[in-house]
């Protein structure tokens, strides 16, 4: 009979609640020590509770796909915009479609609010393309005469390369460098070219009488062409003033990767400058990843890139055939939504990387290689509407809710009191318990993983109150159906609490499960009130055990509710308790008759 016994109290056993509930407050302390360390002691707040920004953008079929607004490309371009603003850590910015060709954004307000609405419409088509002319950015004055146009393969023109960056290990030459700034318009291009829209990135050899202009002087014209949209593409080169920031936009507005376009940037000392470039040899879609990085040697900031298997093998073949060009046609341009950005020379063939240099902060380094990143958007977008969402009317919300939220709080903690009495005591302290946890957790993940507090989190959060107070409930009712039973206290507190664990879980478990399939099924807000469901409801269950359970065992051990005080709540009269009929049970069993 020893060993059934024994089994018997280890079924039974308390265990070691003090060190369980000393484990909890040292975490929970811990906990609201980091909340106060890291100095976000409040949860962030969405956008409107907290305000913000609101962006509508129009999408515009690209050049040659007039059907490319499409649900794909829509869910595409939102996915992409989304990955952007998150990752700049923007708390809560909602990304969604509206119609069939509008995409709303709601940036909650923050220290990245710029940034991001800075990218969000950022298309970041990204080409390479090889520099077949370079000039000083205004417009040209008339020529008397007119020389030989660029195609798809001319030949050099006058100029250098724009300014002293590199790609990869290529360093500029120092001769193309100090004539960077000023230098003149110039039709000094080969004689007699037949043009050819599927030009080789090398942008064809330099004719013997290709000389680069060092002056503002217009240089000696050659004979003009006779081919219509070359004579269109040169007297827009010649007509095109980087200046203006509308013709800027429009000098490339509808070209294809393939054609042969005219495109702005800046040099290294801040001018504009105009480029004549050849088709693309690259695109952003080669790009592997791309970081914002100091450089430790020069001092600057730069945008580094690494290409994917293919894009390597396409860099190698088109900087090799650089590396044999002369200047300015040694020069690859990077082209970022239609503008150059950079356009470094190259001396050698390179390898699988690349990195673009020029007049960065650490702030636009890491803007450019973000967009990189994520890739470029399968439509352009153009902005609609920015329109400044105020608090106001999400504050008056959210009070209207902390009120409904604190008369729920205030019901329940009546009931508590007037139905169970002292077990109320423990119940109000694992809610004060579970207050703290899930305030300091919303805390935390604000900074961690860009959490922020909207009304649906905080409807959640109120929801969860019940949630929290069931559990209570239910490990009460399974102490008090031991003591009905005859059993004192102690042992009833023990025999409960696995009937009443396994209702906890099973309860719980079929809350969380709710709380995730509202999460993965929905977008927006929604997934703020999915989301503090979902923790609420775990840290229910993590409550429960290392708090709830610890505390009552320590207090069936007090005289107070060991003896069942009648303000205890565990008055064995006003539970109906019937030790004689449990007694009678025992005299009339055969096997114990030493008990009658």
């Amino acid at each position: 009979m020893a060993a059934p016994n024994k089994g018997r109290r280890q079924a039974g056993s308390p265990g070691r609640p003090g060190r369980t509930l000393a484990l909890f407050l040292i975490a929970m302390v811990a906990l609201t020590g980091g909340m106060f360390w890291s100095g976000h002691v409040t949860p962030r707040l969405g956008i409107d509770l907290a305000g913000g920004t609101s962006i509508t953008l129009q999408a515009k079929n690209t050049p040659g796909k007039p059907n490319a607004i499409n649900k794909t490309n829509m869910d595409t371009a939102v996915s992409i915009i989304e990955r952007r603003v998150n990752g700049l850590g923007v708390s809560e910015a909602e990304v969604q479609t509206q119609g069939s060709s509008n995409i709303i954004v709601n940036i909650p307000k923050g220290t990245n609010e710029k940034q991001a609405r800075d990218q969000v419409g950022t298309t970041a088509q990204l080409y390479f393309r090889p520099v077949l002319t370079v000039a000083a950015g205004g417009p040209a004055a008339p020529q008397p005469s007119a020389g030989g146009t660029p195609s798809g393969s001319p030949s050099s023109s006058a100029g250098n390369p724009s300014s002293d960056e590199s790609a990869g290990n290529s360093d500029p030459s120092p001769s193309s460098s100090s004539t960077a700034q000023g230098r003149a318009v110039t039709d000094g291009l080969k004689k007699d070219v037949t043009p050819s829209p599927g030009a080789s990135s090398s942008g064809g050899a330099s004719s013997d009488k290709d000389k680069p202009g060092a002056s503002d002087k217009p240089s000696p014209s050659t004979t003009p062409s006779t081919d219509p949209a070359t004579a269109a593409l040169e007297k827009k080169f010649t007509d095109l003033d980087c200046t203006n920031q509308a013709a800027r936009t429009k000098a490339n507005q509808g070209a294809a990767p393939k054609d042969t376009i005219v495109a702005c940037g800046k040099n290294s000392g801040g001018e504009w400058e105009k480029y004549i470039l050849g088709p693309a040899e690259l695109e952003g879609t080669d790009v592997d990843d791309a970081k914002g990085v100091l450089d430790p040697q020069r001092g600057i900031w730069i945008v580094t890139m690494d290409f994917s298997s293919g894009g390597t093998k396409k860099f190698q073949s088109i900087t090799g055939k650089l590396s044999q060009q002369q200047p300015p046609m040694n020069q690859f341009a990077i082209v970022l939504d239609g503008n150059v950005v950079s356009a470094p020379s190259v001396s050698q063939t390179l390898g699988g990387s690349a990195e673009i240099s020029g007049s960065f902060t650490q702030q636009s380094a890491q803007d450019l290689a973000n967009i990189l990143s994520y890739g470029a958007l399968p439509l352009s977008f153009q902005e609609q509407s920015v329109t400044t969402v105020t608090a106001a009317l999400g504050g008056e919300q959210l009070e209207a809710g902390l009120i409904a939220g604190a008369i729920g709080l205030a019901l329940v903690v009546i009931y508590l009191v007037a139905y169970y009495r002292g077990l109320a005591g423990i119940a109000i302290l694992s809610l004060g318990a579970s207050g703290v946890m899930t305030y300091t957790i919303m805390s935390l993940l604000g900074p961690g993983i860009g959490f922020a507090l909207n009304l649906p989190a905080v409807c959640g959060a109120i929801v969860a109150i019940g949630i929290t107070a069931d559990s209570f409930i239910v490990y009460f009712e399974r102490i008090r159906d031991e003591i009905r039973e005859g059993r004192t206290l102690r042992p009833a507190v023990e025999r409960a609490w696995p009937r009443a664990r396994r209702t906890i879980l099973v309860s719980d478990f079929v809350s969380f499960l709710a709380a995730a399939v509202l999460f993965l099924v929905t977008v927006g807000k929604v997934q703020g009130f999915a989301f503090t469901l979902g923790l609420t409801t775990l840290l229910d269950v993590v409550v429960v055990f290392f708090f709830t359970k610890p505390v009552m065992t320590l207090l069936a051990r007090t005289t107070f509710f060991a003896s069942g005080h009648p303000w205890s709540g565990l008055d064995p009269k006003r539970l109906g308790a019937k030790p004689p009929l449990r007694r009678s049970r025992r005299v009339s069993a055969p096997t114990d008759p030493k008990e009658a």
